[in-house]
């Protein structure tokens, strides 16, 4: 597939994540959008679905072969588990969490704040315990 293709795809992809097209996401990908691969912006799809508590598009994206603790933006945005636990979104707290995410890997490169962080930030108790019993620590 030549790049043009795929950067139209991967903008649609992302898209359709942040919209929560869940049939869309599922077309894009067998027309062979690379679920690993930013936008322009720098927005990855799993994170983009992640931040909305898209958890079907999560898991779909997951078993496409995105990568659950790859950063998104541009310093702008952070991870998929930071993002999803940012808004309280435990279920997809949970997908991620078992597709492998690193419930302590911080955000912006490392110097960043955790998942469990961004989740006692926004008082969402019920995201912090299911972080913790992953092996976050505070």
């Amino acid at each position: 597939m030549n790049r043009r293709r795929q950067k139209k795809l991967t903008a649609r992809l992302v898209m359709a994540a942040i919209l929560g097209e869940h049939a869309e996401v599922k077309a894009l990908l067998r027309a062979g959008a690379d679920p690993r691969l930013p936008n322009a912006d720098g927005t990855t799809p799993l994170y983009a679905a992640s931040v909305h508590g898209d958890t079907a598009g999560v898991r779909a994206l997951l078993a496409a072969g995105a990568d659950p603790d790859t950063e998104s933006g541009h310093g702008s945005e952070g991870t998929p588990l930071c993002g999803a636990a940012c808004w309280g979104h435990t279920d997809t707290v949970r997908a991620l969490l078992a597709h492998g995410a690193d419930p302590g890997l911080r955000e912006d490169g490392g110097t960043g704040l955790t998942p469990l962080a961004w989740a006692k930030a926004g008082g969402h108790t019920e995201t912090a315990e299911v972080l913790r019993v992953a092996g976050a620590r505070d």
